[in-house]
């Protein structure tokens, strides 16, 4: 892939800097939910200049708000770190 390539890449699919822990999981998840807001962004574009419905975008939408559900929980990001093996601490 050329330089011209790379920076349009760049241009249409901006990637901002993570400064949270650095986990393989943290950063898969951050570059999902990029992925997300920046496919909700386009969405919303297309919506208002009238070449979706509000109905199209909506289950749009709510497509990539499950895929981006099934991210966290298939990463495990938001477990009870006291929790081990899905029992809790009384367990």
């Amino acid at each position: 892939m050329g330089e011209a390539m790379a920076d349009h890449s760049d241009f249409l699919y901006p990637r901002s800097r993570y400064y949270g822990t650095v986990k393989p999981e943290n950063l898969v998840f951050n570059a999902n939910l990029q992925e997300f807001s920046h496919r909700i962004g386009i969405l919303c574009a297309l919506e208002s200049n009238g070449k979706l419905t509000p109905d199209e975008t909506y289950k749009e939408v709510k497509t990539l708000w499950k895929r981006l559900k099934r991210s966290k929980k298939q990463l495990g990001i938001g477990k009870d770190l006291f929790q081990a093996d899905g029992e809790g601490i009384e367990g």
